[in-house]
């Protein structure tokens, strides 16, 4: 069957040698090598040049490996599939999400989730790096931002808002802007090491929409790291809500300008798809899919309509200016 001349294959080029790789498999070396030899001649080609001392794949080999790897994954995947449309749903899901959103709510999110299907497993990646779901093979990504057209079938589960903060200390030293043009008059703390997101330092009819020239001491390419600068009193920040929502909770950082009104789950639909948002995206077709269609169901639920971060500001009362 070609299934087990694809396994030999990927045991042998593993182990490095026949004898190895028919130890791992509890067969005999012979049935290892007829199958190499079965698989090579419905391929055409030679993929492994063989001597008792050494394997070593052929440029066909090479080429033919990685698509050996992905036809058995994908055969494994598909018999997943249909073992949950029977069964309580098991297995691993791979997920990945932005450093700081994927700390802050991602994981907390999981471990919900987890206790509620106690047969998934779940594989984490938080990271600001945005990966190529199929070549690593992700169920699940989770984005901030303005996502770009693609092939991804995409949910969104929050609006982002940026709210431009700073701390107690702060504005009682240096004063409280009244108008967002008098940020270019403040200590601006601000992202470097990438291009500003859609939204940096942005404002409705000011400055013909566009970014602020803004200045300040200190630049970083961690928005968790401005996050607690503010918090000690370094300047302004505008930051993700969903990042300063705590900090504004506690007091230890006061929205400087009125903030955007929650959106409820009516609204989102007719919110244009270029705008900030939470989403999570997954390839279509995945074998995958019911598991990760339970993950996002639960991430939705789990943020809340409107999301959590944004209702705790509102009921502290943090949506109003406060006089300085």
């Amino acid at each position: 069957m070609m299934i087990d001349s694809l396994q030999c294959l990927l045991a042998v080029v593993e182990h490095g040698s026949l004898s190895r790789a028919a130890a791992e498999m509890k067969v005999a070396v012979s049935s290892v090598s007829r199958k190499l030899d079965a698989l090579e001649a419905e391929l055409g080609a030679r993929l492994l040049l063989r001597s008792p001392r050494q394997m070593i794949l052929t440029d066909a080999g090479v080429r033919f490996l990685p698509r050996a790897r992905n036809i058995l994954a994908e055969l494994a995947d598909g018999k997943a599939a249909v073992q949950e449309l029977d069964s309580e749903p098991r297995g691993l899901l791979t997920v990945t999400a932005p450093a700081a959103f994927g700390r802050l709510h991602v994981a907390p999110a999981i471990a919900g989730f987890l206790q509620h299907w106690p047969l998934l497993e779940v594989e984490l990646h938080v990271s600001d790096d945005i990966v190529d779901l199929a070549a690593r093979r992700v169920d699940v990504a989770v984005r901030a931002g303005v996502l770009p057209d693609s092939g991804l079938v995409a949910t969104r589960l929050a609006i982002q808002n940026r709210v431009v903060s700073a701390s107690p200390a702060y504005l009682a030293r240096h004063g409280w802007p009244q108008t967002p043009l008098d940020l270019l008059n403040h200590n601006c703390l601000t992202v470097t090491g990438r291009s500003a997101p859609r939204g940096w330092w942005r404002f409705d009819g000011v400055n013909q929409n566009q970014p602020l020239a803004i200045k300040g001491t200190l630049r970083c390419d961690d928005t968790d790291s401005l996050l607690h600068a503010a918090i000690g009193g370094a300047g302004v920040v505008h930051l993700a809500n969903w990042l300063v929502s705590d900090a504004i909770v506690a007091g230890q950082l006061v929205p400087v300008f009125p903030m955007a009104p929650v959106v409820r789950a009516a609204a989102l639909g007719r919110r244009e798809p270029t705008e900030s948002a939470i989403h999570a995206v997954h390839m279509p077709g995945r074998s995958n899919q019911v598991k990760a269609q339970l993950l996002i169901r639960h991430l939705r639920e789990y943020f809340g309509d409107p999301p959590y971060w944004d209702l705790a500001m509102e009921t502290a009362g943090a949506g109003e200016r406060r006089a300085p």
